[in-house]
């Protein structure tokens, strides 16, 4: 196996580390503060390629693999991971399954606007009662005709003010039934479509959290992701990346929030020496930058399997699950090394603290993933 980053990887790494020194650290408070979603920095990040990296080339994207997505999203989410989160769901959740499940017409009509940002993306599975539960969705769409009306709400929804298109998921039969969901794709100005109530969160507060609502929402089959039914199994099998994703942000906010650990206890002396000569922290150091490590590891072997197109979905979600608590204990240590500072808005330690706990939260739990690979492994 080779572990060199290819020249592919360093020159992106570089590229989006530039970006976000310029665009990006400047604001990251100010946006925190005021739970801004920047708009505008997402069509710099399209035009650039990074808001269509799976895309391919033909279709306006950038036609990479995962391995430079993992970079991308961990370069980003180093520096603030709340716009980490908001291009990961925009990449792997809303574009990835047009791209997927989509017929020629439909990636024509929607994938380049989204490859480019020039639409920004939402994807809606979860609901206020039916959150690891999805099957027991109460977000209807019904027959009629050539149209489907569509009457419920979605929660939890990344872009869900902001977003130009969304693709939902809704009860098409019966509740329970993992063949009675169909996936459709709803443009904003839809009538019956709407946006409710922001979330006012911990963390992640500059990428964009709400709900979803449609009021006798009425759309074409045209707008239905393959057949009737399939909604959920291609759900799932969109979060089989996305769980990548979410890793890919874990993995940068341990390594930015390691990485600021590290500098700080070079920095800080007490009793006449920098702190990090003292065992109690060099020994932090050595379990952060080695649990970082195994992240990375299982992360890219996740990538690896996903771009040859072989089964991902246990190693997916043990990379999720790993690497999402890795970065909330990072981020604690991290605090910790700093003490009382560490518990300020004047260092970023703080804020990667507050940021990492959706990791273990959204695209499934980690309680969620236990079961995934468990019952994968058991069937072996």
């Amino acid at each position: 196996m080779d572990f060199n980053y290819s020249d592919a990887q360093v020159m992106i790494a570089q590229s989006i580390r530039d970006f976000a020194e310029k665009n990006i650290r400047p604001f990251i408070m100010e946006w925190d503060e005021a739970q801004t979603f920047p708009v505008d920095l997402f069509k710099k990040l399209g035009e650039m390629g990074f808001m269509g990296v799976l895309v391919p080339e033909e279709l306006g994207g950038s036609g990479l693999g995962y391995h430079e997505y993992i970079t991308i999203v961990e370069e980003i989410s180093k520096v603030d991971p709340s716009i980490g989160l908001s291009v990961a769901a925009h990449n792997s959740l809303c574009t990835n399954h047009i791209l997927t499940f989509g017929n020629d017409e439909q990636k024509k009509r929607w994938i380049p606007k989204l490859a480019t940002a020039e639409w920004i993306g939402a994807w809606g599975l979860t609901e206020h009662n039916t959150g690891s539960d999805a099957g027991g969705m109460n977000t209807t769409a019904v027959k009629d005709g050539d149209h489907w009306v569509i009457n419920g709400a979605k929660n939890f929804i990344t872009h869900a003010k902001s977003g130009n298109v969304a693709v939902v998921i809704v009860r098409t039969g019966e509740k329970g039934d993992s063949r009675g969901m169909t996936a459709f794709v709803i443009e904003h100005g839809t009538p019956g479509f709407t946006s409710g109530k922001k979330e006012n969160k911990l963390g992640m507060r500059a990428s964009e959290t709400a709900e979803l609502i449609f009021d006798n929402c009425r759309i074409s089959d045209a707008n239905r992701l393959g057949e009737v039914g399939e909604g959920f199994i291609q759900a799932m099998k969109i979060l089989d990346g996305g769980r990548i994703s979410i890793g890919a942000l874990s993995l940068g906010i341990a390594k930015g929030a390691y990485e600021a650990a590290l500098k700080y206890s070079k920095e800080r002396h007490q009793f006449g020496q920098p702190i990090s000569n003292f065992q109690g922290i060099s020994f932090k150091l050595a379990d952060m930058a080695t649990e970082i490590e195994a992240s990375e590891l299982l992360l890219h072997k996740a990538a690896f399997l996903k771009d040859n197109h072989k089964p991902v979905t246990t190693l997916g979600a043990m990379a999720k699950m790993y690497s999402s608590e890795v970065c909330v204990k990072v981020a604690n240590e991290a605090v910790q090394i700093h003490g009382g500072y560490g518990y300020t808005k004047d260092y970023p330690v703080e804020k990667f603290y507050r940021d990492s706990k959706l990791c273990t939260i959204g695209e499934g739990t980690t309680e969620i993933q236990k079961l995934v690979i468990s019952r994968n492994l058991l069937k072996e």
